[in-house]
């Protein structure tokens, strides 16, 4: 990451990639102000700023999108924020909810030899504690087909490849009820306040990289749409 990046930058840009990482609908200015939680005069001086450096496109009230130069930037922020992420979980003994906020410090300060050192402890993983893919050096990504748990159509079949860190609180609901990363589920009834899965007791979740899940349930499982909205399932 070039040092005349600043912090602020690269918020912005981490940002911008994540908004369409997962969905294909652009970022809006409001919708930037509202995720970084400034005004929205600062998103519009600060666009200004990244499309003189070549980092974004935009025209006034549309949408903003990263230029080719723009998402290289952004998967390199990303590359490290998930992989510290990742290290706090597996070798500091931080959960799952708890490792957004500290990974947002060090992202800014962190060097480049020490983040090939925590990568190549970490044996080169390839998505973080929440099943977001870590970018290699290179740029280069792994990305699931997938599909939201609240979207699936019922009797969808599917493993769950990723889990919103958005709200902590959902994902420590979620491990309660033994729903994790590779937990295979069936989505058996949808309404408009909640959707009800199936767990598969012959899959075992992947815990290396998240706190390990309560038994898998029995009986039918009833989740709010809020969590449903957080669960993405394998397409």
């Amino acid at each position: 990451m070039p040092t005349s990046t600043s912090p602020a930058v690269e918020d912005y840009l981490k940002t911008i990639y994540g908004h369409t990482e997962w969905q294909d609908e652009p970022i809006t200015p409001s919708v930037l102000a509202g995720k970084l939680g400034v005004a929205p005069s600062s998103v519009t001086e600060m666009v200004k700023k990244m499309a003189a450096a070549g980092l974004v496109s935009h025209v006034p009230y549309g949408a903003v999108r990263l230029t080719p130069g723009g998402t290289m930037r952004a998967l390199a922020v990303v590359r490290r924020h998930r992989l510290i992420e990742t290290w706090l979980v597996r070798e500091m003994g931080y959960a799952w909810d708890e490792v957004h906020d500290e990974a947002e410090v060090l992202e800014h300060s962190i060097s480049d030899r020490l983040l090939e050192a925590i990568d190549a402890r970490l044996g080169r993983p390839d998505r973080d504690p929440h099943g977001d893919p870590i970018p290699r050096a290179d740029g280069t990504r792994e990305q699931a087909e997938a599909v939201l748990l609240s979207e699936a159509s019922v009797a969808h079949v599917g493993r769950v490849v990723r889990i919103s860190d958005r709200d902590p609180a959902v994902l420590r609901d979620l491990v309660e009820v033994g729903v994790g990363l590779d937990t295979v589920l069936t989505l058996t009834d949808a309404t408009p306040d909640a959707v009800t899965v199936e767990l598969d007791p012959s899959a075992t979740p992947q815990t290396t990289d998240a706190p390990g899940p309560a038994p898998v349930a029995s009986a039918p499982l009833h989740l709010p749409r809020t969590h449903a909205d957080a669960i993405w399932v394998t397409a």
